[in-house]
């Protein structure tokens, strides 16, 4: 079978999200490509968790309709999912807890309760019961749970996996992939190796769905390593507390989501003012306030836009996927620190908390190593000092021999609070020289990606997530797909080089204002038809088919 997806599901507390990911390994580990989407609700226990997993012989970037296999660890999903089984397909259940199903079933309860394991690896019975009902073989299960689960729990966990593998028969066998095994990350992973790639010293967060793995990520490394991971009390703490990193010379970066970024407004604008170097990751979640907050939206791109009191430039960029979140963190870390500006890495739950093949190359140099500030004059030291692209030498809080001002005030170029009007224009002025060439700067990278469709003369303009499903739905389409990846500063001349020759342009957004669209308006861009999805879910294949079948 070319293409094949699982659905597993359980009640929160389950584990749906490890068996899930080890799904995931499982079907890598066979040459393929993979991506998993992760559905949840807000509760740390009961409520419905469902996870699928999908396969193919090329690159997938979401999910489909329908599955070839559910994995049922509860009734309910079963009675919810059965819809979704495609014909041919089959149900693998716990007879323990699933008493209205047809397929194979297995008693996991007994199979841990004689083998004396936790409760929780009930999970990992039934995958590998799925494994053998798939004809997985056992030496690439077997490999791919030792990875995966840690020491202390792998033996308890490998004797319930045989015998749920053991207690079941073969029904067919899933095809090996082209490829050598690919690593498997979430969007958060990808984006916490980024930001290491990008010189990261300290991260700073306040778990908020759906950042909070990369804090937990990077936490895993912070004892062995010299990177710094500190979890402060709130918001508004972490940020402060990554600027007074960026003023002491070390690279910080922080994460949160919407309600968070809304408490570190007023320290954006301080890095704005005082030119202060740092890295923000906004998953975005459907709101206003609490909204839906484990799911996925496209809401907040006029927010990261516009946020703080005050003109100051900014970076903001929305990769797509864990390869782009990967090159696109460790960009928006460097680029942040060359030019001295807030940079904004816009995400979501449906990149953060999903799993893809990665292809990128974590040996390959993406960014300049930092560069020594040279031969400062510090006598005295101008933090702020005027010059043709309105970015100043750097010194560090501490540097011999120099007094570092660090101000929130409109201020001279050493720092001095003023208030007369031709040093604050002069001041201004200088801020805003950094966003041009930082635009500048920009022009060396692929700003804005275009997929297929070269004599096309329909485009398709998305951002983010959302572009995956553009891309798989659009392969057999006549159109042009259009990937505005930098979006502050909006890379103006390289958006008009992908949509030349086009009669019309359709936008895509997971929103319902069309904020991608406001902002091409902004610079002379219409378009011509719009799709848009608001309801926290990702678009599947077929849905993204359809909606641009209506408008292509």
């Amino acid at each position: 079978m070319q293409e094949f997806s699982v659905l597993i599901g359980g009640r929160a507390g389950e584990g749906i999200n490890k068996a899930s990911a080890i799904l995931n390994h499982l079907m890598a580990r066979l040459g393929r490509y993979v991506y998993m989407y992760y559905d949840y609700p807000s509760l740390i226990r009961g409520g419905h968790n469902f996870a699928v997993v999908r396969s193919a012989g090329r690159p997938v970037w979401t999910h489909r309709d329908r599955v070839d296999v559910i994995l049922a660890l509860d009734q309910k999903t079963v009675d919810q999912h059965l819809s979704e089984l495609a014909e041919g397909g089959v149900v693998v259940y716990d007879t323990s807890a699933v008493k209205q199903a047809e397929g194979i079933g297995v008693d996991l309860d007994a199979i841990v309760r004689e083998e004396k394991a936790p409760v929780i690896t009930r999970n990992s019975g039934l995958v590998g019961a799925f494994c053998r009902v798939a004809g997985i073989p056992w030496e690439v299960v077997d490999g791919v749970f030792r990875e995966e689960v840690p020491p202390k729990y792998l033996d308890a966990n490998l004797r319930v996996v045989r015998r749920a593998w053991d207690a079941v028969e073969e029904r067919g066998r899933i095809e090996r992939g082209p490829m050598k095994p690919l690593p498997v990350l979430t969007g958060n992973e990808a984006i916490a190796l980024g930001l290491v790639k990008g010189g990261l010293d300290a991260y700073i967060a306040y778990p908020m769905t759906p950042t909070s793995n990369i804090l937990h990520f990077l936490a895993g490394f912070a004892g062995s390593s010299a990177l710094t991971v500190v979890h402060p009390e709130s918001e508004i703490a972490v940020i402060l507390m990554a600027l007074g990193a960026a003023a002491a010379g070390k690279r910080a970066a922080v994460g949160t989501s919407g309600g968070g970024f809304c408490l570190m407004t007023e320290a954006l604008s301080l890095a704005g003012q005082a030119e202060l170097p740092v890295a923000i990751v906004l998953g975005q979640r459907p709101g206003p306030s609490t909204g839906l907050p484990t799911y996925s939206c496209q809401t907040e791109l006029l927010f990261a836009r516009h946020a703080g009191q005050g003109e100051f430039p900014r970076l903001v960029v929305a990769p797509a996927d864990a390869d782009e979140a990967y090159l696109w963190s460790a960009r928006a870390l460097d680029l942040a620190w060359r030019f001295q500006v807030p940079a904004i890495v816009l995400a979501d739950k449906t990149l953060c908390e999903g799993g893809y093949s990665c292809s990128f190359d974590p040996a390959t140099e993406v960014v300049a190593p930092p560069e020594p500030p040279g031969d400062v004059p510090r006598d005295p030291y101008l933090r702020y000092r005027v010059t043709a692209n309105g970015v100043s030498p750097m010194l560090s809080i501490g540097t011999p021999g120099a007094v570092v001002k660090v101000n929130s005030y409109e201020h001279d170029e050493a720092g001095i609070t003023i208030e007369d009007p031709e040093t604050t224009v002069a001041m201004q002025e200088k801020r805003l020289r950094k966003g041009a060439a930082l635009a500048e700067a920009l022009a060396a990278y692929e700003t804005v990606a275009v997929y297929g469709g070269t004599d096309a003369r329909v485009g398709v303009v998305s951002w983010g997530s959302t572009v995956g499903a553009v891309r798989e739905a659009a392969a057999g389409l006549p159109v042009r797909v259009i990937q505005p990846i930098v979006l502050e500063p909006f890379p103006v001349e390289a958006f008009r080089r992908a949509v030349d020759g086009l009669d019309r342009v359709v936008v895509v957004e997971e929103n319902q204002t069309g904020q991608l669209e406001q902002l091409m308006r902004v610079h002379g861009f219409s378009a011509g038809a719009r799709v848009h999805r608001f309801d926290g879910r990702p678009f599947t294949v077929e849905e993204m088919a359809a909606r641009l079948a209506e408008v292509v």
